[in-house]
């Protein structure tokens, strides 16, 4: 019988936990660049607005298949020249990432014209590869927190994620706003996305490279009979079996319950990134031009918010860590409720300041989402099989958001076509999230 994961494993140096985290803040700069630029780019190359969920379709799809593959493989590789079992993968995904964060804001720039199915094809198939290395880059992180750090220290390598996550997160959403500021042109011809975005995804793209390399030089991984002994487990466990289903079909209930509450958030969320420049603009900016200056403006401007959103995550996840083990409940709850009402007031809102009102309370339940999850799935797990339990738990990230964007092509039109209006909708499954929290029950698996 295997013991708690992580019970055996010695304590680390807060500088290794640092180190083992750090090319998080890379990774998730360029998951925030994708996230919050995409629609921006999409309809900048002529995309309908009632068309967007099937470029958002892509990234979650991605996950879908890749994260489990990741955490299967993984699980499975020994190859100590490139790093360990999780290393080969962080280094292969940033190659590929940083390679793609080149080419897509570039997609207008070939000639194909605006409207073109042709620049169109080229930016969803940039942005798929993008989700699929960025998705690879990111699991070895979340991995590794598992495989080397003990349960009394594991919240705090969390925290950190968490902190690095968003400070990631703050530096991509203001990269096109600073850098209008200084002059870089936020307006290109029709079709064209404007240089602003262009290089703040090129510095995205040094910023992955440069925080990776810190992790890959810094961190050395455990070998497997190392990893086995400090997991009280059998060497050859993370060699048999691992049948999907079998390990769905015996995960433990805070796996599914968990779950639950995540298909609520992310659904949500989906919402957000898929109309929020576009409500923005029109609430606030009254344009549904996206070629016009007052959209692009638009567009900086919800790069500002998500900054907010993520500052207002990272005070929160302070705030957070604060509380008792058992208001584990409460503190992620309330998170979501907070922010269900971000959410609601967005599509009331017609004023870009009071705006960052309603995102403090979106980062608020971002803060929630980064915060417990991971902590209450992992402590319910064995060391056996980690990678593909957290590959597959990633499924209750991606599908929510398929299903938000499969939902959108009827729910976009019958709420008039308004992107605010989706906001509405948004906060009501959000504070579904909030109330399903109820549902967990904390287990250590033993």
């Amino acid at each position: 019988m295997s013991q708690k994961s992580g019970a055996g494993l010695p304590a680390l140096s807060k500088s290794m936990i640092w180190m083992i985290n750090f090319g998080f803040l890379g990774v998730q700069t360029a998951f925030t660049l994708q996230s919050s630029q995409m629609s921006r780019i999409f309809q900048t190359l002529g995309a309908d607005p009632n068309n967007l969920g099937w470029f958002f379709i892509l990234p979650p799809l991605a996950g879908l298949i890749v994260q489990p593959i990741v955490g299967y493989y993984s699980d499975r590789t020994w190859l100590p020249k490139l790093g360990g079992r999780r290393l080969p993968y962080l280094i292969l995904g940033t190659l590929v990432a940083v390679l793609v964060m080149i080419l897509l804001p570039n997609s207008g720039s070939f000639g194909f014209g605006y409207a073109s199915l042709a620049a169109l094809w080229f930016g969803a198939i940039t942005v798929a590869f993008l989700d699929l290395s960025s998705n690879v880059a990111m699991q070895p992180f979340k991995m590794m927190v598992g495989d080397m750090v003990n349960d009394d220290q594991k919240s705090y390598a969390y925290g950190i994620q968490s902190f690095l996550s968003n400070t990631g997160a703050v530096l991509a959403a203001v990269f096109p706003f600073v850098l209008t500021m200084i002059g870089v042109a936020n307006v290109a011809p029709k079709g064209v996305v404007p240089d602003s975005v262009i290089v703040s995804f090129y510095v995205g793209a040094a910023l992955l490279i440069v925080t990776s390399a810190f992790t890959i030089f810094k961190v050395k991984e455990y070998d497997p009979a190392t990893y086995a002994l400090y997991h009280g487990i059998e060497e050859s466990d993370n060699h048999e079996g691992g049948n999907w289903l079998q390990l769905l079909k015996t995960a433990p209930k805070a796996f599914w319950t968990v779950s639950l509450v995540q298909f609520f958030c992310w659904f949500a969320f989906q919402y957000l990134w898929t109309y929020s420049a576009g409500a923005i603009a029109h609430n606030v900016w009254h344009t549904t031009n996206a070629a016009s200056a007052a959209y692009q403006a638009a567009g900086n401007w919800y790069g500002v918010l998500a900054a907010v959103q993520s500052i207002a995550a990272v005070v929160w996840s302070y705030v957070l860590a604060k509380l008792p083990n058992n208001s584990h409940k409460l503190g992620y709850g309330g998170s979501l409720i907070l922010g269900a009402i971000g959410f609601i007031s967005i599509f009331f809102v017609t004023s870009q300041y009071a705006l960052i009102a309603s995102f403090i309370l979106v980062g608020i339940a971002w803060a929630g989402m980064n915060t417990y999850p991971l902590t209450i799935v992992t402590n319910a797990l064995s060391g056996k099989h980690m990678g593909t339990y957290l590959g597959l738990f990633n499924g209750s990230i991606c599908l929510p958001q398929i299903v938000a964007s499969l939902l959108s092509f009827a729910i976009f039109p019958l709420l008039g076509h308004s992107q605010a209006h989706m906001f509405l909708l948004a906060g009501v499954v959000l504070a579904l999230g909030g109330l399903s929290v109820g549902l967990i029950k904390e287990t250590h698996e033993l």
